[in-house]
C-alpha cells in the first residue's frame, strides 16, 4: 500500500542510536619551524577536550610549502584547520584555505609572524590560539591573489596575506642570510637592506588601481599591502587592515641617498610614533608633504615594469615578472580568534 501523505518512510527517519559524526581539525606544520611532538600532542589533547575527533596532521616540504596538503585536509572534509610555521607557511595554507569557508587558526611560529601580529595575536602561547580553534571567534579577513608575468610570457598566482613587493623590498629579502635570521630572527632583514640599497638602482613602473587613473612613476620599491605593521613596533603603511575590503600600496620613491632618510623619518617616526598622538597628527597636517612614499589604497592594481625585477610575497622570493595584476578576496579566510578577542584595533 501506498504511503500517505502523512506517513514518513522508514528509511528517511534515522535510526535513535545513531550520532552525528564528530567534527574534526587538522594541523599543518612547517617541522623546521616548531616542536611537532609537542605541538602535535597540545592539538590532540584539547580537540579531545573540545568533544572532537583525532586531528589530521600534515608537515610541509620543500617541495609543498603547505598550500598541497591543506587541499588535502580539505579533501578530507575537516572542519578547522590550523597553521604553525613562519610567514611563508601561513601564506600557503592560506592560499589553499581561501574561500573554502573553513575556519583557519594561525599559531604563531618563526620569525616575523606577521599576520598574526597584525591581528593582535598572542605570539608566545600556543595553546591558546590552539583552543581558540574549538571555543574562539570568527573573523573574515581579506587575501590578496598576485598574478606574475615572466620575460617569457609565463605567469603564475599566487596569494598574499601580509604584502607583496617588486624591487628593493624583494632584493632585500633575497639578499638575507637564512643562518643569520635563525640566530638573531627578523633583525636579520637589516643586514639584508643594507646589502640591497648598496646595488639598488630605480626603475619605471606604470601602475593604474581600479577606477583611478594610470600614473607612471619611478621607483625603488612597490609595496601591495593587506597588513601595515612590522616587528618592533613599525608601522609601514598606516590605517591598514586586514578585513576592510581593500589593499594598501605603498611607492617608495626616494631620488637620492638622502631620500631613504625621508623614508625612514616617515616610517620609523611619523608613522610609528607621531601618529599614535593627538598633536603629532597636527604635526603630520601641517608638514609639506615629499614623494618619497606615496600611499594608495584600491581592491587591487596592476603595474608594468620597464625591466624583470625580483618580487615577494610575504617574505617568500618568486622571481622576477615584468608585469603583476593584484587582485583582492574580500573575506576571502575565516580566521579563528581567541574569545573575546579586541578586533577594534582592526
Amino acid at each position: 500500500m501506498a504511503n500517505g501523505p502523512d506517513d514518513v518512510s522508514a528509511d528517511r527517519v534515522p535510526p535513535a542510536d545513531v550520532e552525528p559524526p564528530l567534527r574534526r581539525a587538522a594541523l599543518v606544520y612547517n617541522p623546521i619551524k616548531v616542536d611537532a611532538e609537542q605541538l602535535r600532542s597540545a592539538v590532540t589533547r584539547l580537540s579531545a577536550e573540545a568533544g572532537w575527533d583525532e586531528p589530521l596532521f600534515f608537515e610541509t616540504t620543500v617541495e609543498d610549502l603547505g598550500d598541497g596538503v591543506t587541499r588535502r585536509a580539505l579533501a578530507e572534509k575537516v572542519d578547522a584547520v590550523l597553521v604553525a610555521g613562519g610567514d611563508g607557511t601561513v601564506r600557503a595554507v592560506s592560499e589553499a584555505v581561501c574561500g573554502s569557508d573553513v575556519p583557519l587558526t594561525i599559531v604563531p611560529s618563526g620569525t616575523g609572524n606577521l599576520l598574526a601580529r597584525n591581528l593582535f595575536l598572542p605570539l608566545g602561547d600556543p595553546e591558546t590560539m590552539i583552543r581558540a580553534t574549538f571555543e574562539g571567534d570568527h573573523l573574515p579577513i581579506d587575501v590578496g591573489f598576485a598574478a606574475l608575468q615572466r620575460s617569457d610570457g609565463s605567469s603564475i598566482e599566487h596569494a598574499f596575506v601580509v604584502m607583496g613587493g617588486m624591487g628593493l623590498d624583494a632584493a632585500m629579502i633575497a639578499n638575507t642570510s637564512g643562518d643569520l635570521k635563525k640566530k638573531v630572527g627578523w633583525i636579520a632583514y637589516v643586514d639584508g637592506a643594507a646589502r640591497s640599497l648598496a646595488k639598488a638602482t630605480p626603475f619605471r613602473i606604470m601602475y593604474q588601481i581600479p577606477g583611478r587613473k594610470l600614473h607612471s612613476a619611478r621607483v625603488q620599491s612597490i609595496l601591495v599591502a593587506n597588513c601595515g605593521s612590522l616587528p618592533a613596533g613599525l608601522e609601514l603603511i598606516p590605517g591598514a587592515s586586514v578585513s576592510d575590503g581593500e589593499l594598501d600600496v605603498a611607492i617608495f620613491a626616494p631620488k637620492n641617498f638622502f631620500g631613504w632618510f625621508l623614508v625612514w623619518r616617515r616610517v620609523a617616526w611619523d608613522n610609528s610614533f607621531l601618529r599614535r598622538f593627538r598633536a603629532g597628527r597636527q604635526v603630520l597636517a601641517l608638514r609639506t608633504r615629499d614623494s618619497t612614499v606615496i600611499y594608495s589604497r584600491g581592491q587591487g592594481i596592476e603595474l608594468q615594469a620597464e625591466s624583470a625585477q625580483a618580487v615577494q610575497l610575504d617574505g617568500d622570493e618568486f622571481g622576477e615578472a615584468t608585469r603583476i595584476r593584484v587582485r583582492l578576496v574580500a573575506g576571502g579566510i575565516i580566521a579563528a580568534l581567541p574569545a573575546g578577542h579586541d578586533t577594534s584595533r582592526l
